[in-house]
């Protein structure tokens, strides 16, 4: 009998609270979690690390995360990875930086039935296609 592989999830933001709330909440869901507290760095824990799914906040201080998704979705290494950013911003900011950027979509952080639901979705439903603009509007809520 073939054992399911373990979804692995990446949680990069400068706030400790939200990165401890997203461990615990992935975990409990049976996720295997990494977190990182900055932008710099996350290229080689993409690499080494292979996560399934990056939840991206994008306010981070030094190398925001609307810049890091940029650089990810540029890099052949990395490019493969969903990234989702995770944030408290306003919503049309978010919606902004999410279609400019062509994430799969946002989830906004301390809602912890959102942060599941659309973790699930984004795992299990991603399109491995380049997104065009009608597209990533269609899902930028992830949950149909």
């Amino acid at each position: 009998m073939m054992k399911r592989k373990e979804k692995k999830i990446l949680v990069v933001d400068d706030d400790d609270r939200h990165l401890h709330l997203a461990r615990e909440v992935l975990e409990s869901e049976g996720y295997l979690v990494h977190t990182h507290a900055s932008g710099f760095g996350v290229t080689g824990i993409v690499q080494s690390f292979r996560p399934d799914l990056i939840l991206l906040d994008i306010t981070l201080p030094g190398l925001s995360g609307d810049d890091l998704a940029a650089f990810l979705l540029a890099d052949d290494r990395t490019r493969h990875v969903p990234i989702v950013f995770y944030s408290s911003l306003d919503e049309t900011s978010v919606i902004s930086s999410t279609v400019r950027r062509r994430v799969r979509g946002y989830i906004r952080k301390g809602d912890i039935e959102e942060l599941r639901s659309k973790v699930r979705y984004f795992l299990h439903n991603h399109c491995p296609q380049a997104m065009n603009e009608a597209f990533s509007r269609s899902r930028l809520y992830a949950v149909e």
